[in-house]
Formats: C-alpha cells, structure tokens, sequence
C-alpha cells in the first residue's frame, strides 16, 4: 500500500494547472521546461491570499514563462480558459512572450532583463501597494538587472518583492556552465536586499516567504530553488525542453499520466 501524503491545497491547484500547461504547449508548442519550474511561484502569489492585484502588482520578467502566467490568470477568471486552446497562434491574444494586451498582465515582456527594472518604477510610483517581479536564474547573466538592483536600495522599495526561479538551467545549458551566477544570495546582500532562500515547489516556505518580505522595509529577494520540467520525468532538468514545438504522442500521453 502507498503511504498516504497530505498535500498543501495549492498543491492541488498547481497539479490541475500544470494539466492546463501541458495540453496548451501540446497543441500549440512553447517554453515548458521554465513555464513547469516556475508555475508554484505564480500560484502561490495568485491564490495564496496574500496579494489584491485591483490594486498590488505581478509583472513577468521572463517573458518566454508565458504559459504558466497564462493558466493561472485563465484559472482566476481574468479570461475564458478556452483563450488557452489558441495559445501562440496568429492572432490569438496569449502569444509566446506576456503582453500587456492579455487582461492582467501589466508588462510586456521582450529582452530578458528588463522587467526588474519596470517593477522597480512601479514600487518607486505606487509605495502604497506590492510590486511582485519574477526573473529567471539565467536573466541575472543581463546587467540590467544589476542596475535595478543598485536602484531599489538607494530608493528603500520595501515594497518589492523578486522571485528568482533559480532552475539552474536555460536555453543551452546548465547556467553554471553558460555564465555562472556564484553565490547570487550573497550577491543581492550586498547590494542592500533582504534575501529568503527556499524550495520553490514547497508553499509552506514559498508562502512564509512571502509574508515575510510583506513586512520588510527593504527590497526583498526570494530565491525559489526548483526543477525545470518539474512533474514530468524525461523533462525534469533536461535543457532540452526549455522549449518545444512539437511533442510526441507517445510522451504526451507519457506526461500526462505522470501528472
């Protein structure tokens, strides 16, 4: 018999999302390995009952993790879910890269880099409210962000918060490889921020994390360490599906029953 495992709710509610992710990509082909690894993150921050985005914001700064805002904004009822059949075709409003089009989304992303900083005029404008950014490992490669961070400290945003989706991977390769971050905790320290380093498909550490970056007067950092691919074996830390454009049957179906 199979021990029984009590799962977090938002567990279930990212298992059911991460469906919704998998047949998009199936029909229409996009970044999934990304999209699977950071997918926890968005769903904390939307059905974590922490944040209002009437009036708190989330902007995606890895543009190309497309999907994973796509399905949880679908599920929350910022549009019919049957947008997501469309996904990345000719005039469908849910394209490869978040627009500003798509209701919900206040970013458009393009380079990778850039959405830090956009987040940081957003904090530096509505001190009042959350301004929530998540980046990738392989953007911090991007001097840009460094910039936003030497910004947010000399103008005390203690209301931002970046959640680093730190897969260790990106389009060629491990990142360490590519262009090696170090020890990035250490990093955002010294350039003035909070940091809170956890496991990014835990939402016991996830969402703790979160409060306590609600309370900071600092900028705040939150390193999720998580899996690409997370939930499919043969995708699971394989570079090779940060993007895809044509899925097998067989390992669609081989996908789905893992889910």
């Amino acid at each position: 018999m199979l021990p029984f495992i009590k799962l977090h709710p938002l567990q279930i509610v990212s298992q059911n999302l991460r469906h919704d992710l998998l047949d998009m990509v199936y029909k229409n082909g996009g970044h999934i390995g990304g999209s699977l690894s950071s997918l926890d993150l968005i769903t904390a921050v939307y059905f974590g009952n922490l944040f209002n985005f009437k009036r708190d914001h989330f902007i995606l700064s890895a543009g190309h993790l497309a999907p994973a805002l796509y399905v949880v904004l679908a599920n929350a009822g910022y549009f019919p879910k049957n947008f997501l059949d469309n996904y990345s075709s000719f005039k469908s409003l849910l394209q490869g890269h978040v627009s500003a089009e798509v209701p919900g989304v206040e970013y458009s992303s393009g380079s990778l880099g850039q959405g830090l900083s956009f987040a940081c005029g957003l904090a530096l404008g509505d001190k009042k409210h959350t301004t929530i950014c998540l980046t990738s490992d392989g953007e911090h490669q991007e001097g840009q962000i460094w910039e936003s961070l030497l910004f947010a400290k000399k103008y005390k945003l203690g209301n931002l918060i970046n959640i680093v989706d730190f897969n260790q991977m990106q389009i060629d390769g491990p990142v360490s490889q590519i262009m090696p971050l170090d020890n990035l905790a250490s990093k955002y320290i010294s350039f003035g921020w909070t940091v809170t380093t956890v496991d990014g498909h835990d939402f016991k550490q996830i969402i703790s994390a979160l409060k306590n970056a609600q309370k900071s007067d600092y900028p705040n950092c939150i390193i999720a360490k998580t899996v690409l691919g997370k939930g499919i074996s043969f995708m699971e830390n394989n570079f090779h599906y940060h993007d895809v454009k044509n899925l097998p049957e067989a390992l669609f179906n081989k996908a789905k029953s893992e889910l």
